[in-house]
């Protein structure tokens, strides 16, 4: 095989990657601190998806498309917070499943009843709709570069925002003990709603970036639900860091085991998480 096919698929590997890890690290927020189990969260990459191709269709502008939908997804989430989430904190996981599982048959007919069931494709803003030569004979899309350039900075500035805020210090203390922080003065219900919008908007805003190059049909949020519940697993509940490193390794397994191994290639990420639950039973970046 060319060494220019190796990079083009490394290439998609980390941008596959990457866009798992803005889904991903949503559900990780959402599991780790508040101790949901949203099956929902998929549904969450799906309205966005479809939020980019009918606010798109509207305006005449990804950009404000996306714009948008991040201002809508964040109402949403605190709307479905305040209204159903915020009911099963201390409740038993299998509520918590029911709801949630619920929840994407509510949001799968209501895409049906407004949007349709057709395959809908979003179009690429003009300035980015175009490929960078590789070699003589490979090329490889400038959209794909943007959305592994805008999935680094989201990374990035969720580690300052985590690490270095006061609200960020306040996330982190309600994930090690509720509790005592609630005692300390800290609003534990406002930060779970927060902690909730900015997951949902995460989730959402990664299905805006992909519906231009993933196409927008419906189910789209399923096998990313799946993928996404394998990086938290993987890199340790409720570590953004671990499900960055997590959604890499995905990536790269996804990828080239399409490329060498095309019969098995649905399973190879399930073995790699068998090997690293073998490894790490906790995951990655997670104390025991």
């Amino acid at each position: 095989m060319d060494a220019s096919v190796y990079l083009i698929q490394i290439l998609n590997s980390i941008q596959y990657g990457l866009l798992l890890f803005l889904v991903a690290s949503g559900l990780t927020l959402i599991f780790g601190i508040m101790g949901i189990i949203n099956l929902a969260h998929g549904s969450f990459y799906m309205i966005g998806a479809y939020m980019a191709f009918s606010l798109s269709a509207l305006t005449g502008n990804l950009f404000l498309a996306i714009l948008l939908g991040i201002i809508l997804s964040v109402i949403l989430g605190i709307v479905l917070e305040w209204l159903l989430f915020s009911r099963l904190y201390r409740r038993e996981h299998l509520e918590q499943v029911l709801l949630t599982f619920g929840l994407i048959l509510i949001f799968e007919e209501l895409r049906s009843i407004i949007a349709g069931d057709d395959v809908h494709g979003v179009p690429i803003p003009a300035f980015l709709n175009y490929s960078i030569p590789l070699t003589e004979n490979q090329s490889y899309p400038v959209y794909r570069l943007f959305i592994s350039g805008v999935c680094l900075l989201i990374a990035g500035a969720m580690y300052l925002f985590i690490q270095r805020t006061r609200l960020g210090m306040m996330i982190r203390a309600g994930n090690t003990n509720r509790e005592m922080a609630q005692s300390l003065g800290v609003n534990i219900n406002l930060i779970y709603r927060l902690v909730f919008a900015l997951g949902m908007a995460l989730a959402a805003f990664a299905g805006m970036l992909a519906a231009p190059v993933s196409s927008v049909f419906p189910g789209m949020g399923n096998q990313v639900l799946i993928l996404s519940f394998v990086v938290v697993v993987i890199g340790g509940i409720g570590s953004v860091w671990g499900a960055l490193v997590a959604a890499l390794l995905i990536g790269f397994a996804d990828t080239f085991g399409k490329v060498f191994v095309p019969d098995y290639a649905g399973i190879a990420v399930y073995l790699l998480m068998a090997a690293i639950l073998l490894w790490r039973p906790e995951g990655l970046f997670r104390r025991a």
